[in-house]
């Protein structure tokens, strides 16, 4: 796997990283990639080294095909080389804060990240789409193909999840180009705009899935989604509001599975067990609530 090989060496082949002198400082965060910040005579850049991800459905050409697009859509950092062969993709460097979820929380800042979301949206399309129904499906063939273990009592949520994915067919607006994992980490606030990092997960989806997910991996209180829904449409809609917080639910209920996936698979060391124990627990709450029913009402109507 290229995750183990020496960074200098493979660094060595790839020619605007190549520079001398140079230093290389691993950057933190990243679940399924090395990240590290290459500084050479040439410039500053992030260089994305990816083990396999073919259980996950991770795409690497459309990560590629989506980061640029991002760029150009003035959101995404420029992306300045593609190996594929050496399973690395380079980006520029981008000087700013990368965001926590308190900072996410923030008043000031959901109208910052709202307008980030909306330039991403109206961008180039990308390639590839992303329905978390279909990979919750997916991730959970996978699983069961293989053996991997599975939360206690994942099965008898699926009849909401099918209830769900019915209530929200009936106003489905289409979809535009979409990060799908805008947790905190792949926020950076450069003090003038709210950049927006890491495709891996990348593709045409329901805007309101990018509202939800944002809201439930960076832990929003239902106010702040208020808020998020209110800065990104203009205006509150209540049955944006339900349908951000129905498909929040559905990123949880598959991402658990995503977890199951890596706990069982993946090379990097982390706990990713808990991680998806934390969604699952999450996403039964939720689905399991008596509000549940209400959104479900509340996502087919007129606002």
């Amino acid at each position: 796997m290229t995750d183990l090989v020496e960074p200098s060496t493979l660094f060595d082949r790839v020619p605007c990283l190549a520079g001398t002198p140079r230093t290389i400082t691993p950057l933190p965060g990243g679940l399924t990639n090395r990240n590290y910040k290459v500084r050479t005579p040439d410039g500053c850049f992030v260089a994305r080294v990816w083990t396999d991800g073919d259980l996950l459905a991770i795409n690497r050409d459309h990560e590629h095909h989506n980061s640029v697009a991002a760029a150009e859509a003035g959101v995404g950092a420029p992306v300045l080389a593609y190996q594929p062969a050496e399973q690395v993709l380079v980006l520029g460097y981008l000087d700013g804060r990368t965001l926590g979820n308190a900072d996410v929380a923030d008043p000031a800042m959901l109208p910052r990240i709202a307008q980030a979301c909306r330039q991403l949206h109206a961008g180039p399309r990308f390639a590839g789409d992303f329905d978390m129904f279909q990979v919750q499906r997916r991730y959970l063939a996978v699983a069961t193909e293989h053996g991997f273990e599975i939360p206690d009592g994942y099965a008898a949520l699926a009849p909401q999840m099918r209830a769900a994915q019915q209530a929200l067919a009936v106003r489905a607006e289409g979809t535009v180009p979409c990060n799908n994992d805008l947790l905190a980490a792949n926020f950076i606030d450069d003090g003038e705009r709210i950049w927006l990092i890491d495709y891996e997960y990348s593709g045409n989806n329901d805007p309101c899935f990018e509202l939800g997910n944002i809201a439930a991996e960076c832990q929003l209180p239902p106010d702040g989604l208020a808020e998020l829904i209110r800065h990104y449409y203009g205006r509150p809609l209540r049955n944006k509001i339900a349908r951000a917080q129905l498909l929040g639910l559905a990123g949880k209920y598959g991402w658990t599975l995503w977890g199951a996936i890596q706990q069982a698979s993946s090379p990097i060391q982390f706990d990713f067990w808990a991680w998806g124990m934390e969604r699952f627990e999450s996403a039964a709450a939720g689905l399991t609530s008596p509000r549940f029913a209400r959104l479900l009402d509340d996502v087919v109507r007129d606002d």
